[in-house]
């Protein structure tokens, strides 16, 4: 029994200091890996820190710099959409810069970004290929001015249209009558065709007004033309005509065209539309609606 005993304290004590001595090993492994890869864990650390500071300022930095550029800009005679489109083309090169330095902190330099992206520039530029055409989009659109700021356009691509609010690197931005931001890339807009309203100035309303075959035509054509002779917005040196348009199925259809500055247009086109239903209505002309006549015979 106490042989049994001794043996089996034996044998626990030798796994003991196994387990001891393997624990050991582990903790010296650990020790030693710390030692060995310490001073790069504390220059990691330590570049981290630097790259975060250098983010913030730099953040700073680029946002002064861009104010101070917009107020140079403004003092020159530069087209508000170029103002804009530098703007952008600054603030760019300056997180690229931004992005060089931090990656310098880590020690990467900027040869070795560039072999990297040289090596990489197929598929770099398949991939940034509809980037690349719009940036291209946006340049041809300063150079040849088919818009500006503050115009107003139709492109045909899409049916948009609104007042063009900003022209950026690779977008441009309008807004609707209805004041929604439409954001449209500027490759398709420098390979569409658009139509510019307000390039010239002023622009010609047009209003086709139907009324029946049993009323008084020249009556209605002189109603139309004083309603808009009288109108405020209307531009007293250019021609204000009226006309027999059309002749209908259903109604002689008469033409009026007067022309208005192109911030006018739409108010003066709905208020001459309403004038003319009202005088319309007071000389009692018919404005008819479509109607179709039905015979019936009886064949026997």
């Amino acid at each position: 029994m106490k042989l049994a005993t001794y043996i089996l304290t034996s044998d626990l004590a030798d796994a003991v200091e196994e387990s001891v001595s393997k624990n050991f090993i582990t903790f010296d492994k650990i020790k030693t890996y710390l030692v060995g890869h310490l001073p790069s864990v504390v220059n990691f650390v330590f570049s981290l820190i630097i790259a975060i500071i250098v983010l913030l300022v730099g953040i700073r930095v680029i946002k002064l710099v861009r104010k101070i550029a917009r107020k140079a800009m403004k003092k020159t005679s530069l087209d508000r959409g170029l103002q804009q489109f530098l703007d952008h083309l600054l603030n760019l090169l300056l997180y690229f810069v931004l992005i060089m330095i931090i990656l310098g902190t880590f020690g990467i330099t900027a040869s070795a970004v560039i072999a990297i992206i040289g090596s990489a520039g197929l598929s770099i530029g398949l991939a940034l290929q509809g980037t690349l055409s719009n940036f291209a989009g946006g340049v041809l659109i300063l150079l040849l001015k088919p818009f500006k700021v503050g115009d107003y356009i139709y492109e045909d691509t899409h049916g948009n249209e609104g007042i063009v609010k900003e022209i950026q690197l690779f977008y441009t931005k309008l807004v609707t009558i209805d004041n929604k931001t439409v954001v449209l890339p500027n490759g398709t807009l420098s390979n569409t065709s658009l139509i510019n309203y307000t390039h010239q100035g002023k622009r010609m309303v047009e209003i086709k007004t139907g009324i029946s075959y049993q009323s008084d035509l020249k009556l209605a054509k002189d109603m139309i033309l004083n309603t808009a002779m009288k109108d405020p917005d209307r531009l007293q040196e250019d021609i204000c005509e009226v006309f027999v348009s059309e002749l209908a199925d259903s109604s002689v259809i008469i033409g009026l065209r007067f022309w208005v500055s192109s911030e006018n247009y739409w108010h003066a086109r709905w208020r001459v539309i309403e004038k003319i239903k009202y005088a319309l209505d007071e000389a009692e002309i018919e404005i008819p609606f479509p109607q179709m006549d039905v015979s019936i015979r009886n064949v026997k």
